[in-house]
């Protein structure tokens, strides 16, 4: 769970949502990707069959127990969805993502996750209900894999929903599920699942994430780092100015000519940038393999945290 105008991310069940079926929370091992992104991968309770669509049915509790948040509870969830977090479901390793058109141009595009919520007028509002679109790819009409995974959101209102059973259904022009953040909320968490044929091939199912323009920029992020770099530079520029001026109104003093004679300070560093070291050959050895094991350590750190796909142990 991730936004873009803070830098604090969370885990799924940091917020009063569905837990599994079992009530057993388990945590996938991590990579060093996964590591380095601070990703923690834990199962949650939809159910999704291979190429078997699934009409609109509860995630958890029954139709007659909704699900009931506290005030504290409520006002946790509103002031996430007011700092729009995002949510990252994953299938097959593959992350979600939602669908939108480029208003000046048309062209679809995608952004990484889902919003949690929204906020209209003041008022804030959860997306209790998703529809996964799983895209699979296949050869023989046998084996089948995951090539895309986008979601779709809506909020529907608990007075809106039917249920048949664990199966529900609203209408089209329905009422917002609404959180009240000063007190009680009764909702319920439904999903549909939905399969589509598709033509990309199982190597080529990154590409659509790969070219991904992030939206989700953290400019507070990249604001505190640039004011960190200055304000630490300023300082630095400080103390080599009253170091310098002090040297140099040193230096230019004619009272004391044997004074004036002998160096001090960082006037002595010239003469030992010409100075060779001792042991050269081991020397230069020694910084060319460090600099070689730097890079290569660097490179394979950049391409774990890249990509889910590189398993890195």
């Amino acid at each position: 769970m991730t936004s873009t105008l803070t830098q604090l991310p969370f885990e799924y069940y940091s917020l009063p949502l569905c837990p599994p079926a079992n009530g057993t929370i388990h945590y996938k091992p991590k990579n060093l990707g996964e590591i380095l992104r601070g990703d923690r991968i834990v199962n949650t309770p939809y159910e999704v069959q291979m190429a078997t669509p699934t009409n609109c049915r509860l995630l958890c509790n029954k139709p007659d127990t909704p699900v009931t948040w506290d005030g504290e509870q409520s006002g946790i969830v509103s002031e996430r969805i007011q700092h729009s977090y995002y949510i990252h479901l994953l299938v097959d390793n593959l992350p979600c993502a939602m669908r939108y058109e480029m208003l000046d141009t048309g062209k679809p595009q995608y952004e990484h996750g889902y919003r949690l919520g929204f906020v209209e007028d003041d008022n804030v509002y959860i997306n209790n209900h998703l529809r996964l679109i799983l895209k699979y790819h296949t050869e023989d009409g046998v084996h089948f894999r995951v090539v895309g995974f986008e979601v779709e959101t809506k909020s529907v209102s608990l007075s809106d929903l039917q249920f048949d059973g664990q199966t529900c259904k609203f209408p089209e022009k329905h009422k917002k599920q609404e959180v009240n953040s000063q007190g009680a909320t009764h909702l319920q968490f439904t999903y549909e699942v939905d399969w589509e044929e598709s033509k990309v091939r199982w190597a080529s199912r990154w590409d659509t994430y790969l070219a991904m323009s992030d939206v989700q920029i953290h400019w507070f992020s990249i604001i505190n780092s640039v004011i960190v770099v200055f304000f630490l530079s300023g300082i630095l520029t400080m103390i080599i100015v009253r170091t310098l001026r002090r040297d140099i109104a040193r230096y230019n003093k004619d009272d004391d000519l044997e004074e004036a004679l002998e160096e001090t300070g960082w006037k002595l560093v010239h003469g030992d940038v010409f100075r060779p070291p001792q042991y050269s050959k081991l020397f230069a050895a020694v910084i060319g393999t460090g600099i070689q094991i730097f890079c290569m350590s660097l490179i394979t750190i950049f391409f774990c945290n890249v990509g889910n796909a590189v398993a890195c142990i």
